[in-house]
Parts: C-alpha cells; structure tokens; sequence
C-alpha cells in the first residue's frame, strides 16, 4: 500500500495456454471483477475450476449447494464446481449452545454501542472454530481439485475473497454515518475503530479478505509440489486495493475514499503476498 506499482498496460505475453488450469478461489456471483479473469481464462483455452461459499440455513448452518444451485452456479462460471462450502469469516461461528458473534452484536444498540463490550475469550473461541472450519474445507476441495490437474499442467490460483460485514443492525445504521454521512450525519470512523464493534469487524477482515490468501497457499501446497516436480508452474493472484491515480501537486499519489476501514485487511493481504514471494511462491 505504501509503494504501490500501477499498471499502464495490459501485459500481452502469457505463461498460461490451452489445457492449463485457472482455479478461483472465491465464488462468482453475477458479474464483477473477477469476470475479466475468468473470461481471460476461457480465452486462452484454460480449463475452469471454481469454488463455492456454500448456502446457509433456516439455522444458520452451512450446507453445500443443491442440484439446482450447483447447475445455475457451473453455468455462470463455465466450469467445474468444488461443491464444498468455503465460507470465510468468523461472524457466524460459535461453540453449540453459544452466541455467534452477530449475536453479540445484535445486542448492541445506537445508545450503547460506543461503549459496549464484548468478552474476547469467547470471540477468540469462535474465530478459531471459525478458522478450522476453513482450513478444514480448503483441504477437502483442494484433494478434489489436485486429481483435476494433469501432471505439467500450469495453474493459476486467483484469489477473490473479500468483505467480513457482519450483519448486525446497529453497523448498518452506524455505516451510513460514517461512509456517507455529512453535517450533522457525520460519524467519524475513528469512533468506530476504537471501539469493541469496530475491532471485531477488522479482525473478520482480516479472516476474509486477507487470511484466506494464506489459506489456499498453504492448503494447495501439495498440488503446488507435484505440478513443479512434473515441469509446470503455479502462480497465486489476490485483489489488493489501492484507489485511484490522482495527479496532486505534479505527480501521481493514490487517494482511496475515506474511510476505507477493509483497507488494513488489504494491506495484511499485500504482506502475505510479499511473505510467500520470499519463500519462492509466486504470490502477486
């Protein structure tokens, strides 16, 4: 984030041909940023594999797609669904028989959140369920996918988890203020932050957007082993953030809107990336 390199220019050279393989690690819902790489990947005759979050229910429990879902979901992306759930975050997470941390949440109203506070023990039982439930299913969808690729084959992994908002009503309300709220609708996203809401919201954050990175690397470390020791090559990709181009003052500076709270996520993103990079992955 701090010294950023921009793209002026499409890159026309390739390691990726017909018959490689292009996984992305997130779920493609509609048309979004992540279309122009799966219609790059079409392109170049890649095959397509992707993944899911899964669906929820009526108990908010995870269960992977049905028939339907699963057909509607392969025929947006045009390829191959590891119908695994792979719902990152912790916010939904708890031990049986205890209170998820959108349940805490949702206790807190306009008057107290402020100062409302939550027990940490327990939100850091949840984030570790939480965490092991990923890994856990990471490494179910990766076997899956390890028996798709033939040996030689290049692999690209993109990365496309991103968000972590709970739901809980009081953040929606209190979110109006700070992203769009002037006069007397402003809230400053410093209040936010400091509080116990606030952090919980950055370390989901963190889980979603950033910490899955470091997920999939590691769970595909197999694959990643195998497709290297049969002369292929794997490459991992992942969205950072760092707003527009803006010429101030004589030369280009990066501007975001403020208060770009996934921000920090984004950054602990870019960390990860730089951490792999020195181990040898090909981490972008």
């Amino acid at each position: 984030m701090n010294a950023p390199t921009s793209l002026k220019q499409i890159p026309q050279t390739s390691l990726f041909r017909e018959g490689d393989v292009f996984v992305l690690f997130g779920e493609l819902f509609g048309r979004g940023y992540a279309t122009g790489l799966v219609d790059q990947a079409r392109k170049a005759g890649m095959q397509i594999v992707g993944i899911t979050v899964g669906r929820r229910d009526q108990n908010n429990a995870l269960r992977p797609l049905d028939a339907d879902e699963l057909a509607a979901a392969e025929a947006s992306l045009g390829g191959r669904i590891i119908n695994v759930p792979l719902m990152a975050g912790f916010d939904l997470d708890a031990p049986a028989g205890e209170p998820t941390p959108t349940d805490l949440l949702n206790r807190m109203t306009l008057k107290t959140w402020e100062h409302d506070t939550l027990d940490w023990a327990h939100i850091e039982k949840c984030r570790d369920l939480g965490t092991r439930r990923f890994r856990s299913a990471v490494a179910e969808a990766m076997a899956v996918i390890d028996g798709l690729i033939a040996d030689g084959r290049n692999v690209l992994f993109a990365h496309t988890m991103a968000g972590g908002i709970p739901r809980a009503k009081v953040f929606m309300v209190i979110a109006n203020r700070i992203y769009k709220g002037r006069g007397d609708r402003f809230m400053s996203s410093q209040t936010l932050l400091d509080s116990d809401l606030g952090k919980l919201i950055l370390q989901n954050f963190d889980e979603v957007s950033a910490n899955t990175f470091q997920h999939l690397i590691d769970g595909s470390a197999a694959i990643r082993a195998r497709v290297e020791a049969s002369g292929g090559q794997v490459r991992y990709t992942a969205y950072g953030y760092h707003g527009t181009e803006i010429l101030i003052d004589g030369r280009y500076q990066w501007q975001t809107y403020t208060n770009y709270t996934q921000g920090y996520a984004k950054m602990r993103l870019e960390r990860i990336a730089q951490a792999a990079w020195a181990e040898g992955i090909k981490a972008t």
